[in-house]
């Protein structure tokens, strides 16, 4: 082997790596996440692989990041002290929102504190209109006083949002060059750069986000960078968006916004290039790990992606149309639904005598119960032990020791005995409503997007995944589960699948049936042009670049847009009525119905990405074993599958013991992940070394 690439998934419980090798050859590892410092666990993971395979650093050529950083920056409220430059009379946007609300009869509910305090929140007199002409100019002396008083004030990043633009940014270059000017080393976002796009609250949101946690981030890369280096990593670096597509580390810390939900989006992009290798074209993704269960759907081949979302209003457990609990990105990321139900999720009973799963959870300090490393409350993998589900000797290939009869004793005390009920009862019922929580956010990626969740696999993976895909399955009418080799690790090898990918967008209000195309053309050629020249400086040459078309729309009169895409080919009246025609078709697929053809339809935004393919393709052809093989201690245990069923005998073996298809129940154990098979289902392993399951409908 002459390189291999690395794939890294830091996570709340471990940190995952996976090298691929040129050859096909693949190493894992998985190893505890360092939480005060994450970049000591990869180094860590890495030095531990070199001496296990005998491969040098040398031989590295990429290392594929996903991080949380930016994300729990804003969760915890600990990014930079932020200053905003606003429009005359748009001081309080961030606080005025635009008027979404989570809970809409509970009048108890408070919106979340502004990222920018108010005192910190200054405004200048000027006045572009949406059509980008200057009707007040900006005096140079009232940019002066704005931004002289930000820097008294000691701020560590300054946004620059103003009133329209979008249309013109005269006005934000010039308070740009002032900032330049006056504190050259201050991290500055203008939302020209950031989002050019109408909304004035989305816009600002967005560019502040930017620039909160902008210095969180250069220091988070630039201490990442100097581990690599001090262990003679040379490699470069390059990190997961939330769209799904890979950049720069430079381009990471200039728009870090882009990688706000980097964490959850590789094991997206691996599941969309198992898909297309096994030929299945619907997939809805779950991804259950230590701390979180994510679902995502794959439609077509393609990735279902959200025009916007957003951070820390809380772990989604309701409907997705109820939205404004957090800090809102106008940005494209994989449409992704969360919960808090990971296998560190504490399982508690309410005032009301309720048991309760998540969102509380363990996280990798102290972690569950059963890891005896400190923890007092009981969590869904211990409910899963008890169960029997779980190996009580070993997990992880034996290097984490499960203390089982501690477990058992304070599980029984804090929760069973509360609920009157036997220990196995209550763990089932844990058990139960961690997959109901899950099941929530399958159904908020596909129901409420006006998909039918029948007509999709499962496609499940994450430490804890493959122990509750059957459950859910079952409850979803699903009719296949498909299991990835080396699930556990999975996030961590989807890194390996993405491709170098640039977003850019620009907001132009026109009826599509009024618009001009040669105007529309011009519009897009010119975001085209920005793609490839990016790409370009990237190291990319022409033959290697490609760039995709969308297009946000509306019927005239709505507020809210959805995405379709733009033909190939020439921009002419015939390719602006085939937009309109797919747009037609999107509505009345996400809504149930459409408008009569002669209805308005506004384009809103055009968008292009720009993408940049390798000289050889990024996952070989063939590969080895992505998992590890793991000795079976105990050929079989005692396992209970609910009340219909109590406690069975159940077979336990290794992945490539399914040589058959089997009948449940049974365990199938990895180094990673452990999968479970219940009584009324069939596995076997496909010629990828892929578990499919589905459920044996005449039995009860």
């Amino acid at each position: 082997m002459t390189g291999f690439r690395v794939g890294v998934d830091i996570g709340g419980t471990f940190t995952d790596i996976v090298l691929l090798g040129d050859d096909g050859s693949i190493q894992t590892k998985k190893i505890s996440s360092t939480v005060k410092d994450y970049a000591q666990a990869i180094a860590d993971g890495l030095s531990s692989l070199f001496d296990e395979s005998g491969l040098t650093a040398s031989q590295l050529r990429e290392i594929l990041h996903g991080t949380t950083v930016a994300a729990n920056a804003i969760l915890e409220h600990k990014g930079a002290k932020t200053g905003l430059i606003a429009t005359k009379g748009f001081r309080d946007i961030l606080e005025i929102r635009n008027l979404r609300v989570p809970q809409l009869y509970n009048i108890g509910w408070q919106k979340p504190e502004p990222l920018v305090e108010r005192y910190l929140r200054v405004v200048v007199d000027e006045r572009i209109t949406t059509k980008g002409e200057i009707s007040r100019e900006l005096e140079p002396a009232d940019v002066d006083a704005a931004i002289d008083g930000l820097l008294a004030e000691g701020v560590e990043a300054i946004a620059i949002c103003l009133l329209n633009s979008f249309a013109n940014p005269a006005h934000e270059r010039m308070i740009e060059a002032a900032v330049r000017a006056k504190a050259p080393d201050l991290p500055l976002s203008v939302s020209a750069d950031v989002l050019p796009e109408i909304k004035e609250y989305e816009r600002t949101s967005t560019v502040v986000v930017n620039a909160y946690v902008k210095p969180i981030v250069e220091r988070y890369l630039r201490s990442m960078r100097a581990t690599f280096d001090d262990r003679s990593i040379d490699a470069p670096l390059l990190l997961m968006q939330s769209n799904g597509g890979l950049t720069t580390a430079a381009e990471a810390m200039a728009r870090p916004v882009n990688i706000v939900e980097s964490g959850p989006a590789g094991g997206v992009i691996g599941a969309q290039h198992a898909a297309e290798r096994l030929g299945l074209s619907n997939l809805i993704t779950l991804d259950m790990g230590g701390t979180t269960a994510k679902a995502a759907l794959i439609e077509g081949g393609k990735l279902s992606r959200s025009p916007e979302f957003q951070v820390g209003g809380g772990i989604l457990t309701g409907s997705r149309l109820l939205t404004g609990a957090g800090y809102l990105l106008k940005l494209p990321a994989i449409d992704l639904a969360e919960v808090g139900a990971g296998g560190g999720s504490i399982i508690s009973i309410d005032a009301g005598g309720s048991l309760r799963v998540g969102p509380r959870s363990a996280g990798a300090e102290p972690g569950p119960l059963c890891y005896d490393q400190g923890g007092e409350e009981a969590t869904v993998t211990d409910a899963n032990l008890l169960l029997g589900y779980l190996n009580p000797n070993r997990l992880v290939g034996g290097d984490l020791k499960l203390d089982a009869a501690r477990t058992r004793e304070v599980f029984e005390r804090d929760v069973a005995r509360r609920l009157s009920l036997d220990v196995e009862a209550a763990a089932h019922g844990a058990h139960r409503i961690a997959a109901a929580n899950m099941i929530r956010a399958i159904r908020a990626v596909s129901t409420e997007r006006g998909r039918d969740p029948r007509g999709f696999s499962l496609f499940a993976f994450g430490g804890n995944g493959p122990v509750f895909a059957a459950e859910m399955a079952r409850e979803l009418g699903i009719d296949e589960i498909v299991l990835p080799p080396a699930p556990g690790l999975f996030s961590a090898f989807g890194l390996l699948a993405a491709d170098v990918e640039h977003h850019y967008s620009q907001t132009i209000q026109v009826l599509l049936q009024e618009a001009d195309p040669k105007t529309i053309a011009d519009a897009w050629s010119a975001l085209e042009k920005r793609a490839r020249d990016q790409l370009a400086e990237e190291g990319f040459v022409e033959s290697r670049i490609t760039t995709q078309r969308t297009a946000e729309l509306h019927y005239k009169g709505q507020t809210h847009e959805l995405t379709a895409a733009m033909p190939d080919g020439s921009i002419d009246r015939a390719a602006l009525d085939e937009l309109a025609e797919r747009f037609h078709r999107e509505h009345e697929r996400t809504y149930g119905h459409r408008a009569s053809e002669d209805e308005p339809i506004e384009l809103v935004t055009i968008q292009v990405v720009g993408i940049g393919l390798p000289e050889q393709p990024r996952i070989p052809d063939e590969l080895d074993d992505l998992g590890r093989e793991v000795e079976i201690d105990q050929p079989t245990r005692q396992a209970y599958f609910g009340p219909a069923h109590g406690w069975l005998k159940t077979p336990v073996l290794r992945r490539s013991g399914l040589t058959t298809a089997m009948d449940g129940p049974c365990i199938v154990e990895e180094y990673d992940a452990t999968c479970v098979v219940p009584p009324d289902f069939q596995a076997s392993l496909d010629e990828r070394g892929n578990i499919r399951m589905r459920q044996i409908k005449d039995r009860t």
